[in-house]
């Protein structure tokens, strides 16, 4: 008679930090955009907001994501990571759709607009990378 064949059960995978490996690129780049971000709506608020004052504090509130979403995987806050880049994705579809139908509503081009064509489309892809990278590296 045949023994029974006996498998190991698979090792449980491991929590990996967000912030290490190839996470360091991703924090590396939200805070580009965190900085970028900032700049930007900073000098559009003090020298145009008459031109398009939606435009330019939905910029603002762009930068104020990129900042937090930068905290939250450099310190490996899991729940305010995805969160940020769950609203960061929201937006960007939300705020490029409303810029392409209502160009008036959008006079400058702002992080978000245009679906981020300003910046290559990197803030279309980042939070989707983001949310890959927080469940690729998420607990077992």
């Amino acid at each position: 008679m045949a023994e029974p064949v006996v498998t190991e059960p698979a090792p449980a995978r491991r929590s990996r930090p967000t912030g290490t490996g190839p996470g360091r690129v991703l924090v590396a780049v939200y805070g580009l955009f965190a900085l970028s971000a900032s700049a930007r709506a900073g000098v559009q608020i003090a020298t145009k907001f008459h031109e398009a004052p939606l435009a330019f504090v939905l910029s603002a509130l762009a930068a104020v994501i990129y900042v937090v979403a930068t905290v939250a995987l450099a310190r490996n806050d899991r729940r305010l990571a995805i969160a940020c880049c769950s609203v960061e994705l929201l937006g960007v579809l939300a705020i490029g759709t409303a810029s392409l139908l209502d160009r008036a509503a959008f006079p400058d081009a702002t992080v978000w607009s245009g679906y981020g064509m300003g910046y290559g489309f990197v803030p279309l892809v980042l939070p989707v990378v983001g949310l890959w990278w927080l469940r690729r590296t998420r607990p077992a």
